[in-house]
């Protein structure tokens, strides 16, 4: 039997089959597979299809849930207002995000976004995905006068406390680490995630001292240790002093030298922190010092502290080939900190009372509008590829 002539019996015997009775529909199915020579189950398909026949398929499966403009629109924006965040973070997101949306959701579309799980917003984002990959430099010499004195990081900090932060510089430089540039001091605190960035000129260590105490005022916890790589901007007298001649000296540790992974912590916010936003282009001019810390004391960190969540790895076992890592559900350092018992009242009541003062969308907004800014007046790279 030709395939024209299937479709004209199939045609035929659908009427039958969907008027029939159970027993009826399976003498009628047998029948159909007989004379067509077809699998039992692709039959049931065949026959139960909405519009079948020669002029293409009908639909088959479940009717599709979220598929909503409305909805669609509301993760594109937020996936790229959070500068492309993965499924599992857009999923915790949205409910921090959805009551800020300028544009009016049903109620429908709202409750459809409280039930969305991560794989689906990876299905309904994947055509609108592209990639792209940047280069960078490193500007790390190694400051030798104190490594007697500041002891090497050996896992003997209770990183479930707020207070122990790992610190890096992220350079401005872009193909070139000639003539003098900015940098940015970047700091994160490791049991909550908080993170607080500053820019200085050049890799001085009164630059970078100074660096340190504007975050040290700002930050919602007193600092209990602090972990750096073997770079001179942090490894010097004038550092060391700082965190040892106080009342209550800090923890002063430091990486291996050449072990990246020491300080895994700030690396990768390093990049999804720093260069994810300010890529690497050439900041050569003195004035975008003040135009960065304006941007970093602002909108920079209430944006990432309050409304962008992370993960944290909770656990790693080695099973033969296979590493397993068991990560916790994602959540913001804001809400990391008011988990926290070691943190005060007062100061979990001020930040409760500040976020809710805030809006996610125009956060991002200004912050945008103050990035393109301060790149208008960069030293441009060839390599750089923006994201539309």
């Amino acid at each position: 039997m030709s395939n024209h002539s299937k479709q004209e019996y199939l045609a035929e015997i659908r009427k039958r089959y969907l008027s029939a009775s159970k027993k009826e529909k399976q003498q009628i199915l047998s029948e159909f597979c007989l004379t067509c020579d077809y699998n039992r189950k692709y039959a049931i398909r065949l026959l139960n299809k909405a519009q079948p026949g020669p002029s293409g398929p009908g639909h088959t499966g479940r009717r599709k849930k979220y598929h909503d403009a409305a909805l669609l629109a509301f993760l594109e924006r937020l996936w790229i207002a959070t500068n492309l965040a993965c499924s599992k973070r857009l999923k915790v997101m949205i409910p921090l995000w959805l009551p800020h949306y300028d544009q009016v959701l049903s109620e429908r579309t709202k409750r459809l976004l409280g039930t969305i799980s991560h794989s689906t917003i990876d299905r309904l984002l994947a055509p609108r995905k592209s990639k792209y990959q940047k280069l960078g430099l490193s500007t790390t010499k190694p400051g030798s006068l104190l490594k007697k004195h500041i002891p090497i990081k050996t896992n003997q900090w209770d990183e479930s406390r707020p207070g122990f932060l790992e610190a890096d510089t992220v350079a401005h430089c872009g193909t070139s680490v000639s003539g003098n540039f900015i940098y940015t001091v970047n700091t994160v605190d490791i049991a909550t995630g908080w993170t607080e960035q500053r820019a200085i000129w050049g890799k001085g260590e009164s630059g970078a001292l100074q660096a340190l105490k504007a975050i040290e005022q700002v930050l919602p916890f007193k600092i209990r240790g602090f972990d750096c790589d073997n770079g001179g901007e942090f490894l010097n007298w004038t550092v060391f002093k700082y965190w040892a001649h106080r009342r209550r000296p800090v923890d002063y540790t430091r990486s291996r030298e050449y072990k990246k992974n020491d300080n895994a912590h700030i690396e990768g916010k390093n990049w999804t922190h720093i260069r994810q936003y300010l890529g690497y282009q050439k900041l050569d001019q003195l004035h975008l010092v003040a135009q960065l810390n304006d941007l970093y004391t602002t909108e920079w960190r209430l944006l990432l502290n309050f409304f962008l969540p992370s993960v944290k790895l909770i656990d790693k076992q080695r099973k033969g080939s296979k590493t397993i890592r068991t990560y916790d559900i994602p959540k913001t350092p804001l809400q990391r900190v008011l988990e926290s018992s070691d943190i005060p009242k007062p100061v979990k009541e001020q930040l409760r009372s500040q976020v809710t003062t805030l809006n996610p969308f125009t956060l991002q907004h200004i912050m945008k509008k103050k990035i393109k800014n301060i790149l208008k007046q960069a030293t441009p790279t060839t390599f750089i590829k923006k994201i539309s």
